[in-house]
């Protein structure tokens, strides 16, 4: 009796040690998720720099650059910094299917942008210093 008291034991001392590494996976991924969508208006207002772009190019140019992105959530984004006064955008015919919507910055998204092109210079140099990366 004892055996399977001590086997039972040992198999909940496994699941637990299983569903603590499950958690901190988990929490791993939600912290990189967090890191990805704490620069991605910083990302879209730069790649709306000097060229306008419809969603589906701003999408593609994250994607290629590793950005896990999706549709669902871009399209809310655009929507607030269009509120925000830091985007306009303008309704063009296409050759290829519907009337796309091209996003521009504003004046106020540029000088947004610019802030924030001085606070990620900022803020990689001291990442860079804490972590003791050598590439700046």
């Amino acid at each position: 009796m004892q055996e399977i008291s001590s086997r039972k034991t040992e198999r909940i001392s496994k699941f637990k040690k299983l569903h603590t590494k499950q958690d901190e996976i988990m929490n791993v991924e939600n912290t990189k998720a967090q890191m990805r969508k704490g620069v991605l208006e910083y990302c879209i207002l730069s790649i709306l720099n000097g060229e306008d772009k419809y969603a589906s190019e701003i999408l593609d140019t994250l994607k290629d650059a590793k950005m896990l992105v999706v549709e669902g959530t871009i399209y809310p984004l655009l929507t607030r910094l269009k509120n925000a006064g830091l985007l306009n955008y303008r309704w063009e015919e296409s050759t290829s299917g519907p009337p796309r919507k091209y996003y521009t910055l504003t004046e106020t998204g540029k000088l947004f942008l610019k802030e924030l092109d001085t606070t990620w210079d900022e803020l990689r140099s001291a990442t860079n210093l804490v972590t003791n990366n050598k590439n700046n």
